[in-house]
């Protein structure tokens, strides 16, 4: 029992564990990160099961979106509305996606503000794609990397800023590019 209570006042007392960007390991900041985790997943459950308010509550009014890997164009300022109709206007009824994010890491850059990078996976499946004249194949799939930029509101975490960089697809491009009916 002494060494127990040695050890407790030994460990109590040395300097806190830091993360590999140098950030001290505290409650908050591991209580922080796994709300960050929290978000980005659910950003992705939310448009899986196409909840768009909950997906559009998820980030800042005004986001910092790129996603040229995968679609081309051009790193953009938008408001949050404008990337919600955009997924809605693609991911409709009749077109099923599959969002997957692993691997979350947090660098901080202040109390308020971290960026946290993960990999994903991501499908989309539409019966349509596996006509002949559109492509025979119902499937098409994506991996790549995201990051995303969080900021501590008065409520708690937003998404202020997401970048997709795609390392690999395979698939009916017709499936990816073509909203439902």
């Amino acid at each position: 029992m002494i060494r127990s209570v040695a050890f407790a006042a030994a460990v109590s007392a040395a300097a806190p564990a830091t993360a590999q960007d140098g950030t001290p390991i505290l409650p908050q900041t591991v209580a922080d990160t796994a709300e960050m985790t929290r978000i980005a997943d659910a950003i992705d459950a939310a448009v899986d099961a196409k909840d768009w308010a909950l997906a559009r509550s998820l980030f800042a009014d005004e986001i910092t979106v790129d996603f040229t890997s995968l679609v081309g164009g051009e790193p953009a300022t938008i408001p949050a509305d404008a990337l919600i109709a955009g997924w809605s206007g693609n991911l409709t009824e009749e077109k099923q996606s599959f969002h997957l994010r692993g691997n979350h890491r947090v660098v901080w850059d202040s109390p308020d503000h971290a960026r946290m990078h993960s990999h994903g996976y991501a499908w989309n499946r539409m019966e349509a794609g596996a006509l002949p004249e559109n492509g025979g194949d119902p499937m098409w799939e994506v991996w790549g990397t995201y990051t995303h930029d969080f900021e501590r509101e008065s409520d708690g975490w937003v998404v202020t800023g997401m970048a997709f960089v795609m390392t690999a697809e395979r698939g009916n491009l017709w499936v990816r590019n073509t909203p439902g009916e």
